[in-house]
């Protein structure tokens, strides 16, 4: 048999369905949390870094988290109090921090990595690893409005400062002892800079000296390769470009389209081009076509090797698509002759 329920009876259900739903509010209201980005010294963010929380008045309380894929991080449900904070990277060290977690919002946490040799960072290296990204960003800025030698002063600065981090203090009767330098993308840049200017030699030792930091440095190889091909060195040129592929490759395994791949692929298409091995540059236009199909000078290049072969029907599509992608691009008033001439 139904009964009914009294308006009393609805209202005192009503308030226990608040208590519960008040419940984690509540709870909530009692904690605190701590988010923050791992970097690495040229402000890249590093994924799956990981981050141990440790708390540090009295009980032993342990957490530990991963950063996402933009280098963030956050860990909710902390007690007030203070944390000591330990962020690692293989392979770029780790760095420390001690916090004061309140209630309320959570307290802000970043770290740069890489700054210490792979070592702790102390308070020092932590303000060089600072004023090296900022010297970083400075020569980032310089570069990109076209003022290379401003460019290249900022780099070579933070790489010294570089140097500086991790060094140990003099002893009695030793000399300081220099950190090795760990600003790989210092010496790419700085060759980066030099190859704008024409200045080869200097490119060359730039990204060398990237490589001997970072031996598995892909980028710092398609610089080589960029230089040789400038050169006319094919032969060197093609071999580092191969090089650049296979790291590039190897860096993401199930990835073969990632960036890397895509430009030592694209690099090796132009380094055969101009060798005069057209048909094998060809090979590598369709490899970067196949990775990314909207890779618009790769279908210019495959446009070209199309038409030195005489295969006009083919290579029309390949402008067509190339204006369509970069209707301003370097070679959009090339290809607007060109299809003008084999529409005719």
């Amino acid at each position: 048999m139904s009964r009914l329920i009294s308006g009393r009876n609805l209202l005192a259900l009503g308030l226990m369905a608040c208590a519960v739903l008040l419940l984690p509010l509540a709870a909530h209201a009692q904690t605190g949390a701590v988010s923050g980005k791992v970097v690495d010294v040229s402000n890249k963010p590093l994924e799956k870094a990981v981050i141990q929380i440790e708390f540090m008045d009295g009980i032993n309380r342990r957490y530990e988290v991963k950063t996402n894929k933009k280098g963030e991080f956050i860990q909710i449900g902390l007690g007030p109090g203070s944390y000591k904070l330990t962020a690692k990277y293989e392979g770029l060290g780790q760095q420390e921090q001690t916090v004061r977690v309140r209630l309320g919002d959570p307290t802000k946490v970043d770290f740069i990595l890489g700054a210490g040799g792979g070592g702790v960072a102390t308070k020092e290296d932590a303000a060089r690893a600072v004023a090296l990204k900022t010297l970083f960003d400075e020569g980032v800025t310089l570069s990109r409005a076209g003022n290379y030698d401003g460019a290249i002063a900022k780099f070579t600065e933070a790489a010294t400062v570089s140097e500086q981090i991790g060094a140990k203090p003099a002893e009695a009767g030793k000399p300081a002892e220099a950190a090795k330098p760990v600003c790989f993308d210092c010496y790419y840049n700085i060759g980066f800079n030099y190859g704008q200017k024409k200045d080869y030699d200097k490119a060359e030792a730039a990204f060398l000296k990237a490589i001997e930091i970072r031996p598995n440095y892909s980028d710092a190889y398609n610089g080589l390769a960029t230089v040789y091909n400038a050169q006319k060195k094919f032969d060197k040129a093609q071999e580092m470009s191969q090089k650049a592929a296979e790291l590039a490759a190897s860096a993401a395994p199930g990835s073969a389209g990632g960036s890397g791949a895509v430009d030592a692929e694209y690099n090796q298409g132009v380094i055969l081009w101009n060798a005069g091995k057209i048909p094998e540059a060809a090979e590598h236009f369709q490899k970067v076509l196949f990775l990314k199909p909207d890779h618009a000078d790769a279908h210019y290049q495959m446009g070209m090797a199309l038409l030195n072969q005489n295969k006009l029907a083919e290579a029309l599509p390949m402008f067509e698509k190339y204006l369509e992608l970069a209707p301003e691009g370097q070679y959009a008033a090339t290809a607007k002759g060109i299809l003008a001439s084999i529409k005719k």
